[in-house]
């Protein structure tokens, strides 16, 4: 998957994206390097185009995000940390 991400990284930065390259970002980020996986990577997107890949990954729909009682606990979380952080002044503000 990283030499995916390291192809995608080299495509936006306009840089060539072959197997050289992948395998020097990958070095670079500190990330595990599978040769095998990086050309079998750069074979399959020479029959392709980057940006026609990332154009039909983003025509993909998102699944909705929940609603309704999460976001009500978080509110009332808040509403009592702030509570509490009232009632227990510290610092030089505490002495007057």
């Amino acid at each position: 998957m990283e030499s995916i991400y390291a192809a995608l990284l080299l495509h936006k930065a306009g840089g060539k994206v072959n197997e050289s390259n992948v395998e020097k970002v990958l070095n670079a980020a500190g990330a595990k390097v599978d040769k095998s996986e990086i050309a079998k990577l750069i074979a399959g997107l020479k029959e392709t185009n980057i940006e026609d890949i990332i154009q039909s990954a983003s025509a993909i729909p998102v699944a909705a995000a929940p609603t309704g009682g999460v976001v009500e606990d978080k509110k009332a979380e808040t509403k009592k940390e702030e509570e509490t952080e009232e009632e227990e002044p510290t610092g030089i503000g505490s002495l007057f």
